[in-house]
């Protein structure tokens, strides 16, 4: 019989996905909010920029679940270091294998487990620089650039995590990407941020950000792309060109022929 981990993680559109978890939170009272879809995009959009080697259904399935045993706005210190836990076994009586619980476990270093997986060191970054982008009862959110140095400098300073460099050549890829607004262009993150603030109501969010934001976002992209590479290749064929026009060169090759007569005609 198949069982709920069989069911989302057959369905490949994202947009159902999401409402599959929607669901799943409203029936059995787990934790699932806009945050969710928020870092849910952010990792497609990572996923799709770095190319890395993982299951990319897998990762987003992970990152749709792997918070669904945390609680907003808790104080009791116990509650934060062990959700991430509870979660993973949670998600093990729901027919996840050991694997993917782990993954999701993972998404924190409370539980101390190692080695790491691969999905879980994305599932951190996004999770800790998207949280810090949102705005919270305590502050508001930080920009982009600053939320960068936060996760490299404070958040994980004394944490290895194999894909930080490259999640920060994606920030930056991602800040130079300018969607048009009405009344003026924000940059994809800025964007993002205030559909995230603008939309009260999480199935809505969900439908603005699959139907809206990635079609956009998603054709900028592929345009940025087009420029980066022709430029490349621009670059490539600048540095294939000779280094003398074509007439100085026959001069330069004249006189070396010229010289070589009379060294010839000097020897003895």
């Amino acid at each position: 019989m198949n069982t709920f981990a069989d069911y989302i993680l057959e369905e490949k559109e994202l947009d159902s996905k999401m409402e599959i978890a929607y669901y799943l939170s409203k029936k059995a009272k787990v934790f699932f909010d806009k945050s969710i879809v928020f870092k849910t995009e952010l990792t497609r959009l990572f996923l799709n920029y770095s190319k890395i080697e993982v299951d990319k259904n897998f990762v987003l399935t992970a990152c749709l679940l792997c918070n669904c045993k945390k609680v907003e706005n808790v104080q009791d210190i116990n509650q934060i270091h062990n959700y991430a836990k509870e979660g993973a076994k949670y998600l093990r009586g729901m027919g996840f294998g050991k694997r993917f619980c782990k993954i999701c476990e993972e998404i924190n270093r409370y539980s101390n487990s190692n080695p790491r997986e691969r999905e879980s060191d994305i599932l951190e970054l996004v999770d800790q620089f998207g949280g810090m982008l949102l705005d919270r009862p305590e502050r508001i959110g930080f920009k982009p650039d600053e939320a960068l140095v936060l996760l490299e400098h404070r958040n994980l300073k004394t944490e290895y995590n194999r894909y930080m460099n490259t999640f920060i050549e994606f920030i930056n890829f991602l800040q130079k990407i300018q969607i048009k607004d009405l009344t003026q262009n924000r940059t994809a993150l800025r964007k993002l941020v205030k559909i995230y603030n603008e939309t009260e109501d999480i199935t809505k969010f969900i439908q603005k950000v699959v139907y809206e934001f990635e079609p956009k976002i998603d054709k900028l992209i592929a345009e940025q792309n087009k420029e980066i590479t022709a430029e490349m290749f621009s670059k490539v064929q600048s540095s294939n060109r000779p280094l003398f026009s074509e007439e100085t060169t026959r001069k330069i090759m004249a006189h070396i022929h010229d010289d070589s007569k009379i060294g010839a005609n000097n020897v003895e």
